[in-house]
């Protein structure tokens, strides 16, 4: 008897390993039949690589120049594009691009099926580091813009300067829009036509990189300048949900007048009143400031007013005269031509472009004359004593100043140093 329970016992033990091994084979193979199944499911739901909005996957991509004289349509037709798609691009690119934009030099690329026709199914033309253009070859042509992923990065910078500005940005490696924009900056406290050898500036900004490729400055903010030994800084606050620059106690860096009506120029000619005119040849008072620049460089209105003036004179050539307030008026003459919409009794704002550099009247090269009155008298634009616009409000003073605290900080812990020649052959602009 104990012998047969013995026996049963064991029997149902060797049937339950039986039994479990079978489960357990099966599950493995389950296991191993479904993991195919599910590495394709991962696979067909894996998203398309995009480039400009298009599934490249999809395409044979082609990289082209554009070669000289070549317009889009010289260019769609020599990749098969229909002459009924090529006849659309006036109507279909009007509201988007400017066909007659496109440049020799400027990349674009294709997208061409991937079957014997090889046919043509998108064109992206490279505008610009940031722009580009989309047109899309189907029943219709279809244009639209669109723009590359740009990413700032916030850099701290230095120099010292000992010829000019642009100098110091190539001598020390940085993007020469960053001149363009501290000369913005400082417009009112710094004479960028008379900067010194041993000028100084620190800068905290972003500059744009799509991809690996610096595309352009963004936002400054923060900047020191030390101009002729007197130090400026510059900290980017919003006030009155307005964005501007302010010293360290909240002073605003913008004045009534901007210190120059055009950027990186040299001055030619100063005010007098017994200047040898360099066409008559006879002594006469030349109540101004020349700014000797290329024909067509912009100029700007140095501060907010209304247009008073805008003709021409035999003397002055295309002139513009704006009165600023009861005190103060300035002319600028012997422009090429005028600012858009420049005419007598337009508002006109500071910084507005009112005209372009040219030699209309008695000029004997490209130049802009600067005129300055004061209460109708004429005083010397260079010597003029602009007051600031409003500084910031006591109740917005204490958030100012810890929000500015640790740029600050960022600015006075960079060290200055020497980056060019000791010797130069410009001592200022």
């Amino acid at each position: 008897m104990k012998r047969n329970l013995i026996i049963a016992i064991s029997a149902l033990i060797i049937i339950s390993a039986i039994l479990l091994t079978v489960i357990l084979t099966n599950r493995s193979q389950e296991t191993f039949l479904h993991e195919p199944i599910l590495e394709m499911m991962d696979d067909e739901i894996a998203p398309p690589t995009l480039e400009y909005g298009i599934p490249i996957d999809s395409f044979v991509v082609e990289t082209y120049t554009v070669r000289r004289n070549q317009t889009l349509g010289s260019i769609m037709h020599s990749h098969g594009v229909s002459s009924q798609l090529v006849n659309q691009l006036g109507s279909k690119a009007k509201d988007v691009f400017d066909i007659r934009t496109v440049r020799a030099g400027n990349q674009y690329k294709l997208f061409t099926t991937p079957d014997t026709t090889n046919s043509a199914k998108y064109l992206v033309y490279e505008h610009s580091q940031v722009d580009y253009v989309v047109f899309h070859f189907g029943d219709e042509l279809s244009v639209t813009r669109g723009q590359h992923n740009i990413v700032p990065v916030t850099r701290i910078s230095e120099a010292e300067i000992s010829s000019s500005l642009w100098e110091a940005m190539k001598s020390h490696n940085l993007n020469p829009v960053l001149a363009l924009d501290l000369s913005d900056v400082f417009a009112w406290a710094v004479d960028f036509f008379g900067l010194y050898k041993g000028d100084k500036f620190k800068a905290v900004y972003d500059e744009l990189f799509v991809g690996d490729n610096p595309v352009g400055i963004g936002t400054i903010h923060a900047a020191w300048f030390e101009h002729r030994g007197q130090k400026y800084y510059a900290y980017r606050y919003m006030q009155d949900s307005v964005w501007s620059y302010w010293d360290e106690q909240g002073n605003s860096l913008r004045k009534t007048f901007l210190k120059a009506p055009l950027r990186f120029s040299r001055i030619s000619s100063g005010f007098s009143y017994s200047r040898m005119h360099p066409i008559l040849k006879i002594r006469r008072p030349h109540t101004g400031v020349d700014y000797a620049a290329p024909e067509g460089t912009p100029v700007v209105a140095l501060g907010d007013g209304v247009v008073i003036e805008k003709g021409y004179n035999n003397s002055a050539g295309n002139y513009v005269k704006i009165r600023h307030n009861s005190v103060y008026t300035t002319g600028y003459n012997h422009f090429s031509r005028f600012g858009k919409g420049i005419a007598k009794g337009v508002r006109v704002q500071q910084g507005q472009v009112i005209g372009y550099v040219g030699k209309t009247g008695l000029a004997t090269g490209p130049h802009l004359d600067m005129r300055f009155w004061k209460n109708g008298k004429p005083i010397d634009p260079l010597k003029v004593e602009a007051p600031p616009v409003e500084p910031i409000k006591e109740e917005n003073l204490e958030y100012f100043a810890k929000s500015i605290a640790p740029l600050r900080m960022k600015l006075d812990s960079i060290s200055l140093r020497p980056v060019f020649p000791e010797h130069s052959a410009y001592s200022s602009f």
